[in-house]
C-alpha cells in the first residue's frame, strides 16, 4: 500500500510540530498530495530550518505554540476542525534530555496529553497518528527485535518520557477516543536521517557541518546498531497508517516503522557510507563513550505494520545515505531546497 493522493485530496488535517525535520517533510508531502494542513509548533529551533528554506509558512495554516498549553492548543485544534491527526511536536533528542529532563518529560508527556484531550469530545476527527520513538522499549541490550507487545521503559529521560507517552496515549484511546469513533495509532520509529536536518547530536548533521568546515568529525559509540531509515520511508508508513485506520478503527494500536532486523548497521557503517559521498572527510572513532548513557543495540520487528498495513520501506541504507547526503550537496551549492525535496519526494513515490 502506498500514500493515495485521491485519498488526501481535500482533508483537513492537523499537524504538531510541521517546523521540525520530519514535521517539514510530512508538511510539504500532504501539501503535494492535495491536503489542507493546519500545523502548530514551536519556531523553528535551528537556523538554517528545512521549514523556512522550503517556504511551507505559505502552504499550511500555521500556528506557533506551546503543546505544554492545553488551552491554547484546545482552541486551535477546535478551530482546524481536523478529520485527521499527526502529533509529532516533541523534545526529540536524547542528550538534550539529560540537560533538560523537566522540560523533556512535560512537553512528551503532557503536550501529548494536551493534544488528546483537545480531540476529546470533538465531533470532526477520524484519525489521529501519535509519533513517539523506538526508544520506547525497555532496552535490554539483546540482539533480537521488538516487538509492539515488548515491556515499555526507559533509562534516559528522552525515552523514558516517549513510553510514558505511550501508555497516555493507550488510556485516552480506551477510555475516550474510541467510543466517539476516533481511531488513535501510535507510530514507533526512529534513528531517521534526510536532507535538511539541522538539530545538533544526531549522526548525519554533526557528519555534515564537520565535512562542510573542513574539520574532523568525532564520533562517539561507533559500534551501537540502530534501525537507519530514510525520512521519506516512515512518513509514507504515517500517511498509510492514517488510510488504514480511516477504512477500519479496529486497527488502532501500535506499530513500529523501521528496516527488516536483519538490515540494521552501526553507527560506523552509516559513517563510512556517508563518508564515500564527501570528498576529504576526515572521521575519528572513540571507541570508549565518555556522555550519557545510550543504548547499545536496538532493532524493531515490524511484522504486524506488514501484515495489517501492507507497508514495509523501500529505501536501502545505501540508498537512504546517498539521497541525504545528495541533498546536503545540491542545498550547498544553491540549488531550492524545496524543489530537492519535491524531487526526492516524486522519486520516492514513482517506485511505490
Amino acid at each position: 500500500m502506498h500514500p493515495d493522493r485521491n485519498f488526501w485530496h481535500g482533508k483537513r488535517v492537523l499537524l504538531t510540530g510541521h517546523t521540525g525535520f520530519k514535521g517539514a517533510w510530512l508538511t510539504l508531502w500532504l501539501n503535494r498530495l492535495g491536503a489542507e494542513v493546519t500545523g502548530i509548533s514551536l519556531p523553528p529551533h535551528t537556523s538554517p530550518s528545512l521549514f523556512e528554506l522550503t517556504g511551507l509558512q505559505a502552504s499550511c495554516q500555521s500556528h506557533y505554540c506551546d503543546i505544554r498549553d492545553a488551552q491554547a492548543i484546545a482552541m486551535l485544534s477546535a478551530k482546524a476542525r481536523p478529520e485527521i491527526v499527526f502529533h509529532l511536536a516533541a523534545q526529540p533528542l536524547v542528550r538534550a534530555s539529560y540537560q533538560q529532563p523537566l522540560e523533556t518529560f512535560s512537553t512528551n508527556i503532557m503536550g501529548s496529553a494536551n493534544l488528546l484531550d483537545a480531540l476529546r469530545g470533538c465531533d470532526t476527527p477520524r484519525v489521529a497518528v501519535m509519533i513517539t520513538t523506538d526508544k520506547v522499549y525497555r532496552n535490554n541490550e539483546w540482539p533480537w527485535p521488538y516487538r509492539e507487545n515488548d515491556t515499555l521503559g526507559g533509562h534516559d529521560p528522552y525515552s523514558a518520557s516517549k513510553a510514558a507517552a505511550e501508555i497516555v496515549i493507550e488510556s485516552y484511546r480506551k477510555s475516550f477516543l474510541a467510543e466517539q469513533g476516533l481511531a488513535v495509532a501510535s507510530a514507533r520509529a526512529g534513528n531517521v536521517i534526510g536532507g535538511g536536518d539541522w538539530s545538533v547530536d544526531r549522526l548525519i548533521p554533526d557528519a555534515v557541518r564537520a565535512w562542510q568546515a573542513g574539520t574532523t568529525l568525532e564520533i562517539r559509540c561507533p559500534q551501537a546498531v540502530r534501525p537507519w531509515q530514510h525520512v521519506l520511508d516512515p512518513l509514507a508508513g504515517y500517511l498509510v497508517l492514517a488510510q488504514k485506520l480511516w477504512e477500519d478503527a479496529g486497527l488502532a494500536g501500535a506499530y513500529n516503522f523501521g528496516p527488516p532486523s536483519q538490515n540494521a548497521a552501526t553507527v560506523r557503517e552509516v559513517i563510512e557510507l556517508a563518508r564515500g559521498e564527501h570528498a576529504e572527510a576526515k572521521v575519528r572513532y572513540d571507541e570508549e563513550d565518555k556522555g550519557p548513557h545510550e543504548a547499545q543495540w536496538l532493532t524493531l520487528e515490524t511484522a504486524k505494520t506488514i501484515h495489517n498495513l501492507s507497508f514495509q520501506p523501500i529505501l536501502s541504507l545505501a540508498d537512504s545515505v546517498q539521497l541525504t547526503m545528495e541533498w546536503y550537496r545540491a542545498q550547498r551549492n544553491g540549488e531550492d531546497s524545496r524543489q530537492l525535496c519535491t524531487q526526492q519526494i516524486s522519486a520516492y513515490e514513482s517506485v511505490l
